[in-house]
């Protein structure tokens, strides 16, 4: 979990929020089931550090947690993430709060494990990812931070299925089982 300090914020007029920018704060808002929606702020250091310490793809299962000025406490995790399309800096995000009562759906990345000793790679064919994340439903306390598909017997023209992935107590798969999630090609000269 990555602990945030937060403030609260009132104004969402454009001039208020790009100033907070200026004055190196990212702004966000908080949506929660049931109640309105709260919008603060962070130190845009805290994000940046946060994000990189964040691995690729991880994002949507990292949990955070916000400290906000009050004392109050929140779970959450990022539903949305807005860059500066020119530098890829941090503009603006849209977390969800965590009730450890209700489910909630996140897309769970997929991560290919033993890719060096892989049979048809030796063979000259080469890994072919074709789903990079798969969307499960379940309670905040059993998010899987990420699903390993070992590779490692797979051979050309074979292929690894949602099915093939051991999915955890109380986590419901919401994509078909037949997708397929990894195929390993080879070129055609």
């Amino acid at each position: 979990m990555i602990t945030l300090t937060c403030k609260a914020r009132e104004s969402q007029k454009k001039g208020d929020v790009k100033r907070l920018r200026r004055e190196s704060f990212i702004p966000f808002v908080v949506y929660s089931k049931g109640k309105n929606a709260e919008m603060g702020m962070t130190p845009k250091e805290e994000i940046d550090a946060a994000m990189r310490s964040i691995r690729p793809g991880f994002l949507p299962t990292t949990v955070f947690s916000l400290k906000m000025e009050t004392g109050k406490v929140l779970s959450v995790i990022a539903r949305e993430v807005q860059y500066k399309p020119t530098s890829y800096e941090i503009l603006h995000i849209d977390f969800m709060e965590l009730d450890e009562k209700i489910p909630v759906e996140v897309k769970v990345p997929i991560e290919l494990t033993n890719t060096v000793d892989c049979i048809g790679v030796k063979l000259g064919g080469f890994l072919q990812y074709v789903m990079r994340h798969v969307r499960v439903r379940c309670l905040p306390k059993n998010i899987p931070s990420h699903f390993q598909v070992d590779v490692k017997d797979l051979n050309i023209a074979q292929t690894r299925r949602v099915s093939d992935l051991v999915f955890p107590a109380g986590a419901t798969c919401l994509d078909s089982m037949d997708k397929v999630v990894v195929t390993l090609a080879k070129f055609n000269a």
